[in-house]
């Protein structure tokens, strides 16, 4: 039970609310940013080059919130926070961190998807030192500063206000931060542990904010994303004697001007993104291009194109594996029918019975996309608060791609999307965030509470 605490904010106005809790702290703010961005060098996730050790970030959270704690035998202070550190056995240096502020009643309204690892980042392509934190007046330099350290400390600052001050609630405050966001290759250790091993279970209660987008903005919604291989195979020969080869780079652009060709006429523009405002329609391109490499005069035997699919949350990433797969078989039993380039040009030898072909593979990590509930209280609230503080609401949605909330509202939560770091500049050189951004962001978390409280 927690301890006795400051009179019911509920029947009063969101300002009343504000006065108990107050501003972000800069200080303080700055102080535990300060600290994470040291850490940002220990946490970035690009296995096997680099594996995070998210509980470097996690202790500092643990500081800030354990005194606050009713966590027994773990530096707790008395309340009223319940605190948990929760890790997969297998990964002990990869753990996830969750905070319950408890109310009087049964509602609840949690703030999730502040992740503790970063993407890499190359000193010597940065104007500061990406692993320190650098303030230039409002700018936040570093890296993890907008994605998303900024917003661990400030959930984390939120957290610690309401243990300070103790307002009395009905809805309990929660807050979940988690390891592994930036790379899919383990599972089982960061958000989906959670859920499966019944942790976010109260979490249904309320809404679900998940915080890792950015401009103080709604994200009402988020693209699926496939990656995928392409490769041709052809006959390796002599540049001068183009008769003899299979000229596996033709193939392949061929085959994927085909594969292309067919995907945007059966994934054409979905009549639901223009309500939600999406910035493109689902696309499917080529990022990388890869052969085994030899000399300029050598017409290439293999080559593979990978690239990416982007869905918009309308369209089951499932479904298009298939109709990829499709295209390529389609392809490979009509070679012949390709189109080729010059008058040597070909994909099949009949007098040495060689025919060239392609193959798609797809990594195993396949993402949907998720169109937020518009209809929700709990959107609705975000809607509010936003033009509360910021002034302005202007919801929007691209082919961005955040794993696992899709998992996350099939399971039945309510999840809607904001942030308040600087969109220009997610998973780029010379990060930062701007304190007045997290401000408001902090004065939109205490606005959405309060509102929330005037529903019960």
């Amino acid at each position: 039970m927690a301890p006795p605490q400051s009179p019911s904010i509920s029947s009063r106005s969101s300002q009343s609310l504000k006065d108990v809790i107050g501003d972000l702290d800069r200080d303080s703010y700055v102080a535990l940013l300060s600290k994470l961005i040291g850490e940002s060098k220990y946490v970035q996730n690009n296995p096997p080059d680099y594996v995070p050790k998210e509980n470097l970030v996690a202790r500092h959270v643990l500081d800030v919130l354990l005194p606050l704690s009713t966590t027994p035998n773990n530096g707790g202070g008395g309340g009223p926070l319940v605190v948990k550190h929760i890790t997969n056995p297998n990964y002990p240096d990869r753990g996830n961190v969750i905070a319950e502020y408890p109310g009087t009643g049964d509602g609840a309204v949690s703030f999730v998807g502040m992740h503790m690892d970063v993407v890499p980042a190359n000193p010597d392509q940065w104007e500061f030192d990406p692993f320190s934190l650098s303030v230039d007046g409002d700018k936040l330099q570093g890296r993890g500063t907008t994605d998303c350290l900024g917003h661990v400390a400030l959930v984390t600052e939120l957290m610690k206000r309401l243990g300070e001050t103790k307002p009395t609630l009905k809805n309990s405050i929660y807050a979940v931060f988690i390891c592994n966001e930036e790379n899919g290759s383990v599972t089982g250790i960061g958000v989906d542990m959670l859920a499966e091993e019944g942790y976010l279970d109260e979490l249904k209660a309320g809404p679900v904010y998940w915080i890792d987008v950015a401009d103080k903005q709604p994200c009402i919604g988020s693209g699926g994303m496939i990656t995928w291989h392409l490769k041709a195979l052809g006959k390796l020969f002599h540049s001068g004697f183009p008769n003899k080869a299979i000229n596996a780079m033709e193939l392949n652009m061929e085959a994927l001007k085909v594969i292309q060709t067919r995907f945007y006429s059966d994934v054409p523009p979905h009549p639901e993104e223009e309500k939600y405002k999406y910035a493109t329609p689902s696309t499917m391109k080529p990022t990388q291009w890869t052969y085994p490499g030899g000399s300029v005069n050598q017409i290439p035997g293999e080559c593979t194109i990978s690239g990416d699919v982007r869905l918009t949350a309308f369209y089951s990433p499932t479904d298009i594996v298939k109709k990829l797969q499709a295209y390529v078989d389609d392809i490979n039993a009509n070679i012949e029918d390709l189109d080729t380039r010059g008058p040597v040009s070909k994909y099949v030898l009949p007098d040495e019975g060689l025919k060239g072909s392609v193959e798609i593979t797809f990594d195993e990590e396949i993402i949907a996309g998720i169109a937020c509930n518009l209809d929700s209280r709990g959107y609705q609230v975000l809607y509010e608060a936003t033009k509360e503080v910021i002034g302005c609401v202007k919801p929007y949605a691209d082919t961005g791609t955040l794993p696992l909330v899709r998992d996350l509202q099939d399971q039945g939560f309510d999840v809607q999307l904001t942030g308040y770091g600087i969109n220009d500049v997610y998973h780029a050189d010379n990060e930062y965030c701007l304190f007045s951004d997290m401000e408001q962001g902090f004065e939109v978390f205490v606005s959405i509470i309060s509102k929330l409280e005037e529903d019960k």
